[in-house]
């Protein structure tokens, strides 16, 4: 993998034209190149946006291509707690935080049964289900996580800190312990957005959540070998 260029995405957020328009452009820049490449889908693909639906759908394309990968979100997360736990209030937490939008969407292309979770399709729980919450490239240093890591821990971190974290610890470099483990390598997520809907960018790692779902563009990170990291953003035309 270590001549590979990586294109890792930031959270979705059921954004399906801004998605559409990125990988767009991912493949014109990968031609480009004539490079290797692999799309990181750096999670939350669904809730919020229009059409969760259609986004998990390219997703599921997307791996079973070859073409790349998907790494669990908070809200992939959040949505099979629900599924599993619909008779309490995991599905008021996921409903109150995009997941009423998901379910709309499932509704909208496979019919109302009654029972919301009947709406879904059961592939893309599958898919959900079997998700990574990290993919290393041990070579390069890098790391690609929906949340973040716990600097004291990794690579040994579980699933929640994952998913889940906003540390301060994590996001302030200068704060992380001195460890082999930490030596030479990128984070690069989402989870967290970035106020002026930019990429963050710091020489430990690379936040390219930049609120598709809030107004902001749907962005992607260019990770070539020896190079440094560029951007691809996609917003919804006027």
């Amino acid at each position: 993998m270590s001549d590979t260029v990586y294109y890792a995405i930031g959270d979705v957020h059921g954004e399906i034209d801004k998605l559409d328009r990125l990988l767009e452009y991912i493949r014109e820049d990968a031609r480009s190149l004539g490079a290797t490449y692999r799309i990181v889908f750096l999670g939350d693909l669904i809730d919020r946006g229009p059409d969760s639906r259609s986004v998990m759908q390219r997703a599921v394309d997307v791996t079973v291509r070859g073409e790349g990968l998907v790494i669990r979100g908070n809200h992939e997360e959040l949505m099979l707690n629900a599924y599993v736990n619909w008779d309490t209030t995991g599905v008021h937490y996921w409903a109150i935080n995009g997941g009423d939008q998901t379910i709309a969407a499932y509704k909208k292309a496979n019919g109302d049964r009654g029972d919301w979770r009947e709406a879904l399709d059961a592939h893309h729980l599958y898919f959900a289900r079997n998700l990574p919450t990290i993919m290393r490239d041990e070579a390069r240093g890098l790391v690609f996580v929906h949340g973040g890591i716990d600097p004291k821990t990794f690579p040994e971190c579980g699933d929640e800190i994952r998913m889940w974290t906003r540390s301060n610890k994590f996001f302030d470099p200068g704060r992380w312990p001195d460890r082999p483990e930490l030596e030479r390598i990128l984070v690069v997520h989402g989870h967290t957005p970035t106020k002026n809907f930019e990429p963050h960018v710091n020489p430990r790692r690379i936040n390219v959540d930049t609120g598709a779902c809030f107004g902001g563009p749907l962005t992607s990170v260019v990770l070539a070998p020896g190079e440094p990291p560029r951007f691809l953003s996609a917003r919804t035309p006027r």
